[in-house]
């Protein structure tokens, strides 16, 4: 059930109160400079919705909405976090395992904000469709299969064009194309399990893998806000908010939905609708409230053109700059065959394409400001790849419709996806905070 405006304003301000630890600080009734809400924007927001926001703002119960979920954190993530001092990153990832894997009901020194925790996860909503999430699995396993390896760079990317959701990443050590390789395979690994089969039962690999996630999160936003100077919360409001986790989740649902709707069409097929679901699902693992994760795809553009609109512009070369030139040298095959270099090549230039069209419009010049150099060559590929992996999807299409194969098809699909994860390694999904950053105060955009 959706809560009402007031309830919302005093769930956010209760994290000072409930979690003073780690919110005893923080005044929840700022409005962060992150924020943007003004009718005009200052400077150029070169954002291909900004036609529309007169029409977004005019709406100022959810404008108002959105600027509460821009101080909200996650209240029994974060109570679990708040316990680093008394047991250390390691022993808290420790017992968060061994719930994950046996339960807390056998925990007899279980902290009781890990037992939340848990409880929260365990809680399906009455919302998420269960078989659905299943079946949005099993038709999400040939893109997780055949397509993410080559676009999830790409993807990665998008996360760092903006400095005041960027800065998060940063204060973690991603500065160097080895942690920027590591966060990026922990990102695909994340995503690729949640499609494999039972995945997201409460025992299966992908409801831990969301457990962790969400400690990760939270041990950032600890150690942003407890252990590194780097942190204005005038500026940057609360480290990794609820809405800064939305397009994350749900990035591929997003331009599905936008898609769609710019041809006139308000309803999900029975397909997509499945694909939707297990998105909702994931972000509901991972934390986020019915109202984030929208069920139509008119709800889910207006959500997100309304936190593209709310969230104000700003490129930092020491930050987002930083960020995306990692990513790219990073080198992400686990060993330096000839067959993986050629691979890493291929893949790293179809990344940048699909960067370029599904995030930034096409805007060479844009892209070339952030780092993204794009010449011929990747244009040639990407074209290549993109033959290459239709005719795939195509071969797959086909096995589905065929009695008798189509199990065979899916079996295939899971055996590639588990050597992907192990070529991938162990997600590590932790935040230790003698990897920040030296300290250096970031000033906002002009």
């Amino acid at each position: 059930m959706q809560l009402t405006l007031d309830q919302l304003r005093a769930k956010v301000a209760s994290q000072k109160t409930n979690l003073p630890e780690l919110y005893g600080d923080v005044d929840f009734g700022i409005k962060p400079e992150r924020f943007a809400d003004e009718p005009v924007l200052a400077g150029p927001s070169n954002s291909k919705f900004d036609e529309m926001r007169p029409q977004v703002l005019a709406n100022t119960e959810k404008v108002e909405r959105m600027r509460a979920y821009t101080m909200l954190g996650d209240t029994v993530a974060d109570a679990y976090a708040a316990l680093m001092p008394k047991y250390g990153f390691r022993g808290l990832i420790g017992m968060l395992q061994h719930a994950c894997d046996h339960g807390v009901d056998g925990m007899a020194d279980a902290p009781p904000e890990l037992v939340n925790f848990i409880r929260a996860m365990e809680a399906t909503p009455d919302w998420v469709d269960m078989k659905l999430v299943e079946e949005g699995a099993r038709q999400s396993r040939e893109d997780a299969a055949n397509y993410s390896p080559f676009v999830i760079r790409g993807a990665f990317i998008a996360t760092f064009m903006n400095k005041y959701s960027a800065l998060p990443m940063a204060l973690t050590g991603t500065l160097s194309s080895d942690t920027a390789a590591r966060r990026v395979k922990d990102t695909a690994s994340f995503f690729m399990t949640s499609t494999l089969p039972g995945a997201l039962e409460r025992f299966g690999p992908g409801f831990k893998s969301a457990a962790m996630v969400r400690m990760m999160h939270s041990m950032v936003r600890f150690n942003a806000l407890k252990r590194s100077n780097m942190w204005d919360v005038n500026t940057f409001g609360v480290p990794i908010p609820q809405v800064d986790q939305m397009p994350a989740g749900l990035i591929g649902v997003f331009l599905l939905a936008f898609k769609i709707t710019a041809k006139g069409r308000f309803e999900y097929t029975a397909a997509e609708r499945a694909r939707v679901e297990l998105s909702r699902y994931r972000c509901f693992l991972l934390g986020l409230p019915e109202e984030l994760v929208p069920a139509t795809p008119k709800e889910m553009v207006e959500t997100m053109v309304l936190y593209d609109q709310t969230l104000r512009k700003g490129f930092d070369d020491r930050t987002c700059g930083e960020l995306v030139r990692a990513t790219l040298a990073a080198y992400l095959p686990s060993d330096e065959k000839l067959g993986s270099k050629v691979f890493d090549r291929i893949e790293r230039r179809f990344s940048k394409i699909f960067f370029l069209l599904s995030f930034l419009g096409g805007d060479k010049k844009k892209a070339t400001e952030m780092g993204v150099k794009i010449g011929a060559a990747d244009w040639a590929v990407f074209i290549a790849c993109g033959l290459f992996i239709g005719a795939r999807k195509l071969g797959y299409a086909i096995a589905c419709s065929i009695p008798g194969v189509r199990k065979v098809a899916d079996k295939m699909l899971v055996n590639k996806i588990e050597r992907l994860l192990k070529s991938y390694g162990h997600a590590a999904h932790v935040s230790d905070a003698t990897q920040y950053k030296p300290a250096v105060v970031r000033q906002a955009a002009e």
